[in-house]
């Protein structure tokens, strides 16, 4: 859990420090008072680009001197830092205990996972969300998971520039070829193991108020992909992109009680089968990893009616720190003991 959290220069916040506890830490005021960017804040303590995936630049301050921080200090005393500098605005800092890491090593650190309202028609949206969907639950179990998919995808785009340019130099195709195989092989091992393992914990789960979900990743795995991809070279050149590999799975999600896809479910029943998941993960990550994730639920309660919401509030009781967001304070009422923040006087 984050003991303290400091931010400077992050959106419409100049200055802002929150010492959050343990459980419920319950943010509410009116809309635009950068209670979401609060929740940006702390997503961006993980790897990756923040629960908004934004440009960096956009998230230092308007008007301010450039750049922007965000410092945390974890319960057990480690101290993590990420941020911006004016001078680069688009390269990220990041320091554990005072030392230069790499984002990658926050995964080793700490485990964040997030819901927003953005995210209630992943269902229905490009397969290409619901990857990155994936890849986030991956991430919290398996900590290299984002190096691999990161050298794969800078693997990829060289290979689709090469093959855009016409060239002819069949080395260093194979070379990048094989880069992605070796690092696409590790991404596809990651998302299966953890589609088997989350499916174990979703087959004993679910209740009136979050419908049982089931979970599959759609397509096998390329045998070779090196090889794959170096016959598919002309293909690819046309297509003007590689047509094999990790980047073209896709998560599928199914209401088991209706027996239905997901992407057919009303709105209602999505949101609760994305909170099933989100849950059933964050009890995953806590038997496999020896703790809680840090949940970040955006807005939960205002899109929940008083049954999934009380619901909700007694099923994450107890389950490590989750913080939420709201305009009203009327909507936790059954939240119980909560570190209770007003954001609104603190946001310059």
């Amino acid at each position: 859990m984050l003991a303290r959290l400091v931010l400077t220069d992050v959106r419409n916040h100049a200055e802002l420090t929150l010492a959050p506890g343990l459980g419920f830490v319950v943010l509410t005021g009116p809309n635009g008072a950068g209670k979401t960017n609060v929740l940006e804040a702390v997503s961006l303590l993980a790897p990756g680009r923040g629960l908004r995936r934004a440009a960096l630049s956009a998230i230092a301050r308007i008007g301010g001197p450039g750049g922007f921080g965000v410092a945390a200090t974890l319960a057990d005393g480690t101290a993590l830092a990420t941020g911006t500098q004016a001078a680069a605005p688009e390269r990220r800092v990041v320091r554990i205990n005072g030392a230069a890491q790499s984002a990658a090593a926050l995964a080793e650190r700490v485990t964040i996972l997030w819901l927003t309202p953005a995210m209630d028609r992943l269902f229905v949206e490009a397969p290409s969300e619901r990857r990155r969907f994936l890849d986030r639950l991956v991430l919290a179990l398996f900590p290299g998971h984002g190096v691999h998919a990161a050298r794969y995808e800078a693997a990829m785009r060289a290979r689709n520039r090469l093959l855009a340019e016409g060239s002819t130099d069949a080395a260093w195709l194979s070379a990048l070829e094989t880069r992605m195989a070796e690092h696409g092989a590790a991404i596809d091992a990651g998302r299966r193991e953890t589609v088997t393992l989350l499916s174990e914990v979703l087959a004993v789960q679910g209740s009136a108020a979050f419908p049982r979900a089931a979970i599959a990743l759609a397509g096998d795995p390329v045998a070779d992909l090196a090889t794959a991809l170096r016959k598919g070279r002309a293909r690819d050149a046309a297509a003007g992109r590689a047509l094999d590999g990790p980047h073209r799975a896709d998560l599928l999600v199914t209401h088991v009680d209706k027996q239905q896809s997901a992407a057919l479910a009303s709105t209602g029943e999505q949101k609760a089968l994305l909170l099933a998941l989100i849950l059933a993960h964050a009890d995953l990550v806590a038997d496999r990893v020896g703790h809680p994730p840090v949940l970040l639920l955006d807005e939960i309660a205002a899109h929940l009616d008083p049954h999934r919401r009380s619901a909700l509030f007694a099923r994450l009781t107890g389950r490590g720190q989750v913080w939420m967001t709201g305009t009203e304070e009327a909507l936790f009422a059954d939240a119980g003991e909560a570190t209770r923040i007003t954001i609104g006087c603190q946001a310059a």
